[in-house]
């Protein structure tokens, strides 16, 4: 399944069952070891090219760290991708 040709609903709602999942981690903490990891991958398919990249790197830093998961990353992305920037990625 290519993510970056999802719709714009679509993303959203794996955006939010993505940011829901890194809240797993508040009730089994190892879930972390996983998790940052397979998000930063997810982040690099569902939006191409430098965005993606860096959104990556942000959200398996906030993920990796303790505490700091309450960040949604997924959907701050998708707002940025989509209404803050001029010209969204596929």
């Amino acid at each position: 399944m290519k993510l970056n040709l999802l719709k714009k609903h679509q993303k959203l709602i794996l955006s939010l069952l993505f940011d829901a999942l890194g809240y797993v981690s508040f009730f089994i903490p190892v879930f972390d070891f996983f998790w940052a990891p397979l998000s930063a991958y997810l982040m690099t398919r569902m939006y191409k090219g430098k965005k993606g990249k860096i959104a990556g790197v942000f959200v398996f830093i906030e993920e990796a760290l303790p505490f700091v998961d309450v960040v949604p990353t997924f959907s701050i992305m998708w707002t940025y991708n989509y209404y803050l920037n001029e010209k969204p990625s596929k």
